[in-house]
């Protein structure tokens, strides 16, 4: 069943076994996974159809650093939340990323790869990426490696990363959604705050959730009652929710020790360098490959976990990329047209497009000869985007132009530190249900920058080892070409992050905030590290986890009677 909130009376009281906060990919997949179980569960989505442009208004905030994202950006609210956005990026976590490293500050998950694996394959199934492999010797049988005749101990190029169609998960599981009986989805339905039951006097007793307070768009206030509850709202609005919610605990739930917000993460990424290869242009593999059962897979390069250990690095990845779109010397008509354009492309993409500087009569003079005099390229280039891309259900992922010379940039993803100082926390200002706007201090520490600076040192001596190319990096500008993006990618990570001990964590290895007994959290928001990886994977792997953890702990707990999913006005 799926209803919109303004069409209950005000006051309207929900009730349920699970409500579930949020109905993006990790909420949508948790409610779909309990609601095949038979687990009564309540899916509450703040927007109706993305782009909802009320609802997206609440999430309007505050930067105190410029290199991020305004809050409004890279996230929608309605049914599938920012899956409408995303570019379909696949990858799980590697088993380096869940260890606790002695050179990474504050890094160690309080599980490990293998506990995520069966969970993997499911998330896999889910976003619609095809079979779980992404090793390129498995995913892509009897096909070349990346680059002929090159292979190193220190650099691996057989990891992969599979694509989604993307899917839209609101358009895609709206049906099962609303066929399960188990399910209500609720569209219009802001989540405004968590109201506990103060414990008794007894040492050990938790806090328990009473109900949360929701609101339409509109200012029409409901309230919800159920038995477990889980946000699933997103790094940023999770951690605004738990703060918001401080009428018992002033600090705000979950917050006893000033965790929520903190160790908030990104991803650092750029274009930059210049790779040289010197064999014939077929000898190198750089864009997309289909695989056996029609999923697009990319390889990439990267350092292989013995010699992150004994080199200190954090994970990183490479891809081999086109020259930087911004300077017209790459003479691609494609790419001029790309940047000329710009202006009309979507946000959380046309950022990627920019370069500092001010753009010139001279450089669109040169921009527009490069679409003219390429015009054969440019139209075989829109003929393919228009048949693989727009009209394809599976869309070709992104812009892969033909190499003619073997020159490439590389395109780098690397991991932060979990660093204390970088958080959000509550503004002054409210929205127009009155509650306090988020103020975003995402910070990057200098290793985040010179680890990827010691690991394209690696790549380039490889390559010159084995004489198959020549990496030319500018370590001057490093900083800068890592930074032009920004927070990369609306990546937000770690805010309520996942741990054994309080004083350092928010959630524990079951995801059940510590300090309340039915309160979890689900998404990026627990990641205790970010790894080199797009989180989707791993935050649907995390939701199915949680799914299961309920389905036993509900099942098990028959001293209480179930609560019925109902509604009534209070």
């Amino acid at each position: 069943m799926i209803q919109d909130a303004h069409t209950l009376p005000a006051h309207t009281r929900l009730d349920s076994e699970v409500c579930v906060v949020g109905a993006g990919p990790a909420g949508i997949a948790l409610a779909l996974a309990l609601g095949e179980q038979g687990i009564p569960v309540l899916l509450l989505e703040a927007g109706h159809d993305a782009p909802d442009g009320i609802a997206q208004a609440l999430y309007q905030g505050e930067l105190a650093n410029p290199d991020h994202s305004p809050p409004h950006r890279y996230r929608l609210r309605g049914l599938g939340g920012s899956s409408v956005l995303w570019g379909g990026r696949c990858m799980p976590l590697d088993p380096i990323d869940f260890e606790t490293r002695d050179w990474v500050p504050h890094s160690g998950w309080p599980l490990n790869h293998e506990d995520l694996l069966p969970h993997y394959r499911a998330a896999n199934t889910l976003a619609e990426a095809g079979r779980y492999a992404y090793d390129a010797d498995e995913a892509l049988p009897d096909t070349p490696p990346l680059i002929r005749g090159w292979s190193s101990d220190i650099v691996s190029t057989r990891s992969l990363e599979r694509f989604s169609c993307p899917t839209h998960f609101g358009r895609r599981y709206a049906r099962r959604l609303r066929l399960l009986p188990a399910v209500r989805v609720l569209r219009g339905a802001v989540c405004t705050g968590i109201r506990l039951e103060s414990p008794s006097s007894s040492p050990g007793v938790l806090h328990t959730v009473r109900s949360l307070d929701v609101a339409t768009p509109a200012g029409k206030r409901l309230q919800v009652r159920a038995r477990v509850v889980v946000l699933a709202a997103g790094g940023l609005e999770t951690a605004r929710l738990l703060l918001c919610s401080d009428d018992v605990l002033p600090c705000g739930v979950g917050n006893t020790h000033d965790v929520v917000g903190r160790y908030y993460m990104c991803h650092i990424a750029g274009n930059l360098g210049t790779l040289t290869l010197r064999g014939p242009v077929s000898d190198v593999r750089h864009g997309y490959e289909m695989s056996p059962e029609g999923v697009y897979c990319r390889r990439r390069l990267s350092i292989r976990s013995p010699y992150q250990r004994r080199e200190g690095l954090l994970n990183a990845v490479a891809r081999l990329h086109f020259p930087r779109i911004a300077d017209p010397a790459h003479r691609s008509g494609v790419l001029s047209g790309l940047y000329l354009v710009r202006r009309l492309i979507t946000y959380e993409y046309a950022r990627r497009l920019h370069d500092g500087r001010a753009l010139s009569a001279s450089r669109i003079a040169r921009h527009a000869l490069n679409v003219v005099s390429d015009a054969p390229d440019t139209l075989a280039f829109l003929t393919h985007w228009l048949t693989r891309r727009t009209l394809a259900q599976r869309k070709f992922p992104s812009v892969i132009l033909a190499n003619r010379t073997n020159r490439f940039s590389l395109e780098v993803q690397g991991e932060q530190q979990p660093h204390p100082e970088s958080r959000v926390q509550l503004a002054d200002a409210v929205d127009d249900l009155g509650m306090r706007r988020l103020r975003i201090d995402w910070r990057y520490r200098p290793e985040d920058i010179t680890s990827i600076g010691r690991s394209l040192n690696l790549l380039a001596t490889e390559f010159a080892r084995s004489g198959v190319g020549q990496l030319q990096i500018e370590p001057a500008s490093l900083e800068e070409d890592l930074l032009r993006y920004g927070a990369y990618g609306g990546h937000h990570i770690g805010t309520a992050r996942m741990g054994r001990d309080p004083r350092t964590s928010v959630v524990d290895p079951n995801a059940r905030v510590h300090d309340v007994s039915n309160l979890y959290v689900t998404g990026s928001a627990v990641f205790p590290t970010s790894s080199q990886a797009n989180p989707t994977l791993t935050l649907l792997a995390l939701s199915l986890r949680l799914a299961d953890h309920l389905t036993h702990t509900l099942r098990s707990d028959r001293a209480q009677p179930l609560i019925p999913q109902e509604e009534r006005t209070a």
